[in-house]
This record gives structure tokens, C-alpha cells and sequence, in this order.
């Protein structure tokens, strides 16, 4: 069904890119094929928060297919070019707009399209000796690819964001924690599974409530003190007559833990 390997289970959704002969190389089908089902995933109550890695011990995603994209785009007129852009571009929105968290398990390079799918995600945990690079500069191409200049700056400020669009160099893990592009860095061997461990304790718990932070986090980018305020009130108040917000009440004083329905 897809170029990538996919499974629920227990709330979680994990896609895993499987080419590690090309550090998992996107190819246009992969594209499409991320880009809808980031879209499907909106309107799957089965899946609750969602995990995205890369097969092997080499990378994440190193970008995309230097034969099977580039080679095959240079051939297309100016329309298919842009349908192309739109088309990973579409990936990156529909990953904002899904209010579900996504944890990126960067368990080796993340490099080019891998980077941006990378800081779309909600969450990131890196391998300390992986390398995060945003390389469209090297290749010719404007750094602000699929989002990256609206992306990147909201996570590390505007003058990094500049120099790593800019200059396309590569940033080790530990910079990568310094400078707010990751939360976590730990041995390749425990990327996945702690990024499991929080997808899953995500899917657990009060999956409405955590989907609205996501929803109004996106929203108030653009948003004046004001209007943020007003808005963050109004969500608010409507969670606080939700179900798990009685589930907890309840619980708290029962003394017990609570079992929330994402109500």
C-alpha cells in the first residue's frame, strides 16, 4: 500500500521510511503518499499520536532522490515544478493541521526535505551521533522549502534559523539540543523507543486536550496578545466542561489515577 512501512498499534501510529540503501531518499510517490495520509490520519480515531522514523542506522531521511526526483524534475516545464513544490509543501500543512502529536525519531542524518519533515513534527529526539542539515542552499535551490522559513525561525530564532538556511551546514546533536532544534538527544539504540514511549503516553492521555494545545499553538503565531487571550478563554472553558476534565476531578478524589477518553 505505501513505499514506507506503516502500523497502529496501541493508539501509535509508526511510519518508518525503509530505503536505507539511499539514508531513506524520498521519491515523488513517497511524497504523495505522506502528504495523504497526514491528511487521512485527521479522521482515524484508531490512531491517537504518531511516530515517524527512518530504516538503518545511517539516517532519518537524507532529502529527496537526487536521481528519481531531481533527474526526473529537471526534465518537467515551470507547471509540473510547481505542482511538484506544492505537493511537498501540502505534506508539511497537512502535518501542522493534524491535531494529533507527531514525535520524530531522528535516528540518523536528517538532512534536506528530512530536515523540514523533521521540525513539522511536534516533538523531536535525536541520536547523538546523528546530524541535522538543511541543505538546499548546497544544491542551488532558496532555503525556504516547504515551510522552512516559516518553521525554523518559531523554533530557533530568526538569526540561527538564517544561518543554517544559508549556509546549509551540517549541526551536530549536541548544537541541534542547544539551540532548541531537538528536545532530546540519546544513543541511537534509544530513539525509537523513547519516542514509543512518549507516543504512547500521549495516546493515553487526554488526547482532546492535547490536540487543542497543538491547534492553538499553530493558531496563535499570527495571533496579538489580545487575540491569543481571548482565544486560549474560550478553549478553555470548553475543555473544563469535557469529560476528562470531570475524570480527573473524580479521581482526584477518589485518590486514584485517572482514565481519560479524550473527551
Amino acid at each position: 500500500m505505501y513505499d514506507f512501512n506503516y502500523e497502529v498499534k496501541d493508539g501509535v501510529a509508526t511510519i518508518t521510511l525503509n530505503r536505507p540503501e539511499v539514508m531513506n531518499a524520498l521519491t515523488l510517490e513517497i511524497y504523495a503518499q505522506l502528504r495523504d495520509l497526514f491528511e487521512t490520519l485527521r479522521y482515524d480515531d484508531e490512531v491517537k499520536s504518531v511516530v515517524i522514523t527512518g530504516a538503518g542506522e545511517r539516517a532519518f531521511c537524507s532529502g529527496g532522490d537526487v536521481h528519481k526526483i531531481i533527474g526526473v524534475m529537471l526534465d518537467r516545464d515551470m507547471r509540473a515544478h510547481v505542482e511538484f513544490c506544492r505537493m511537498t509543501g501540502a505534506l508539511v500543512r497537512n502535518m501542522r493541521l493534524l491535531g494529533k502529536p507527531i514525535i520524530g525519531a531522528l535516528n540518523g542524518t536528517t538532512a534536506g526535505a528530512g530536515a523540514v519533515i523533521a521540525i513539522a513534527c511536534d516533538l523531536r529526539i535525536m541520536a547523538d551521533d546523528a546530524k541535522f542539515a538543511f541543505l538546499f542552499t548546497r544544491v542551488g535551490l532558496t532555503g525556504a522549502d516547504m515551510g522552512a522559513a516559516y518553521l525554523l525561525p518559531r523554533l530557533i530564532g530568526q538569526g540561527r534559523a538564517l544561518e543554517l538556511l544559508m549556509l546549509g551546514d551540517d549541526v551536530d546533536a549536541r548544537t541541534a539540543e542547544r539551540i532548541g532544534l531537538v528536545n532530546r538527544i540519546v544513543p541511537k539504540a534509544e530513539v525509537l523507543p523513547l519516542a514509543q514511549e512518549w507516543a504512547t503516553r500521549l495516546a493515553k492521555g487526554p488526547t482532546f486536550s492535547i490536540g487543542m494545545t497543538k491547534t492553538l499553538v499553530n493558531n496563535e503565531w499570527t495571533m496579538d496578545i489580545g487575540s491569543a487571550i481571548e482565544s486560549e478563554a474560550q478553549a478553555q472553558a470548553l475543555l473544563m466542561m469535557g469529560e476528562d476534565h470531570r475524570a480527573f476531578y473524580e479521581a482526584f478524589k477518589a485518590k486514584q489515577k485517572p482514565e481519560f477518553k479524550g473527551r
